[in-house]
């Protein structure tokens, strides 16, 4: 059986207040064309549907028609939630649904019973664990000893009774330890989250959400297959793609991917102010992407956002990097203060503040200013 495996879609994502709807919207088109080109039998989306646990309508209708897509094709589409998601709204009329070869995992019960899909070796077991906290898991076994992540999921899974001479397909979102994370992941204090892999040494295939940078944990058996988008600037080198999965008999496994192109990629740029706005510098370069443009001018540039923004227009963030930004010089009380000059202790606090002084322009500025002041007064 050949399937897909998705995750982590967060549909309704706002990024530096830029909403992503339409680059999801154009990425799922892309996710439905290497579909028809590999031709599996289901879909796997590993949580993290939505980026918010109450979805805007525009998010909530993206979706729905994704899912229409996908079981007009005739496929087995398999939706667990993640820790973004509401649990509770994702499975709304979830047995209805079922009927259309759509499954949504349930919210957790105690029980996780596999969806049974059949192909030329046999049958391969699918079972659906949304995202759970021990809070979830001890509830429903309270004479177990759940301490952790690691506990609760070691306890869920021991109550799947899987077969092993079957074969298992595991669903899952959480963070297995030894997995890089992204900066626009949830983080829990102390690595509390941490999952072993070992825990799932009896499937084989667990496909996992919850980490945006594509990856394998051990070896192909345990895979995340990584956001379709990027969704921070830590990301900005990750190659997205679609994981395809094939599963033959017990024991045959191969995994391969399929790189996503997005309707606007996510770069850094660096270099001054003059570097960056020189025209033969970023023609021919794709100036709608979403950038991160680090300055390296000595002086600020005045309204640099706006001007920056009407060559890049998809500007998300401006920084400066240069003397000033790197002096680590706490500002101490001056010495002899009383004995100098106001232009002088001010020439002192900015040489402190930007790890260098004025300049003869912003000097003059100074001593203008200072006299203009003194002369109101007087």
């Amino acid at each position: 059986m050949r399937f897909i495996h998705l995750s982590d879609l967060h549909l309704g994502k706002r990024l530096n207040e830029f909403s992503m709807l339409e680059d999801q919207e154009y990425i799922l088109k892309e996710i439905l064309g290497i579909i028809d080109d590999e031709k599996p039998q289901a879909v796997i989306i590993a949580g993290d549907v939505y980026d918010k646990s109450i979805p805007s309508a525009e998010a909530m209708q993206l979706f729905d028609d994704f899912l229409c897509s996908l079981a007009k094709r005739k496929l087995q589409v398999l939706v667990i939630s993640g820790n973004h998601d509401s649990p509770e709204r994702l499975s709304f009329a979830s047995r209805l649904i079922d009927l259309s070869g759509v499954h949504i995992s349930q919210v957790y019960n105690g029980a996780v019973m596999p969806i049974e899909l059949p192909d030329e070796h046999g049958k391969i077991c699918f079972y659906m664990l949304p995202y759970i906290k021990p809070v979830h898991v001890r509830s429903k076994f309270p004479d177990e000893q759940i301490d952790s992540y690691n506990d609760a999921v070691r306890v869920t899974v021991e109550k799947m009774e899987i077969d092993p001479s079957e074969r298992n397909v595991l669903i899952t979102h959480q963070f297995v330890t030894g997995a890089m994370r992204s900066e626009s992941e949830e983080i829990s204090v102390g690595g509390a989250d941490n999952i072993d892999a070992a825990l799932f040494d009896g499937f084989d295939y667990v496909a996992l959400g919850h980490i945006h940078g594509p990856q394998n944990i051990g070896s192909e058996r345990v895979r995340y297959c990584g956001t379709p988008l990027k969704y921070s600037f830590s990301e900005a080198g990750h190659v997205k793609s679609v994981t395809v999965v094939d599963i033959g008999a017990k024991g045959e496994l191969t995994v391969h991917t399929v790189p996503l192109v997005p309707l606007h990629d996510m770069r850094e740029l660096r270099g001054s102010y003059w570097e960056l706005t020189l025209k033969e510098n970023y023609e021919g370069t794709a100036t709608d992407d979403y950038v991160r443009i680090t300055l390296t001018d000595e002086e600020d540039i005045p309204d640099v956002m706006g001007k920056l923004r009407a060559i890049y227009p998809n500007i998300m963030n401006v920084a400066y990097d240069n003397k000033r930004t790197r002096a680590k010089t706490e500002i101490e009380e001056l010495e002899d203060a009383e004995h100098k000059s106001p232009l002088d202790i001010f020439g002192e606090l900015y040489e402190k503040q930007n790890g260098q002084p004025m300049s003869g322009e912003q000097t003059a500025f100074m001593k203008e200013l200072i006299e203009r002041i003194w002369e109101e007064e007087l």
